[in-house]
């Protein structure tokens, strides 16, 4: 999955829309949080809800994307 947009920004927290490598398909997902795990562990392995792949399952390279706020900053 590859974040296409990111709205309701609250400190860390904020919600996105996701799009499948694999088939395209679009999702929302509430709950994201922005820090380097969220980008590096948890989003290449967000499953799309239509076909069931995620960007690991297929074998490609995440997108690099680095957190909004300074991880040593207390918010």
């Amino acid at each position: 999955m590859k974040i296409l947009k990111t709205f309701n920004w609250l400190r860390r927290d904020f919600s996105a829309t996701f799009e499948c490598e694999a088939c395209g398909h679009q999702q929302t997902d509430n709950s994201c949080y922005d820090d380097a795990n969220f980008y590096i562990n948890v989003i290449p392995d967000m499953k799309c809800e239509k076909c069931g792949e995620s960007t690991n399952s297929q074998g490609l390279t995440p997108y690099a994307v680095t957190p909004r706020y300074d991880p040593n900053i207390t918010m």
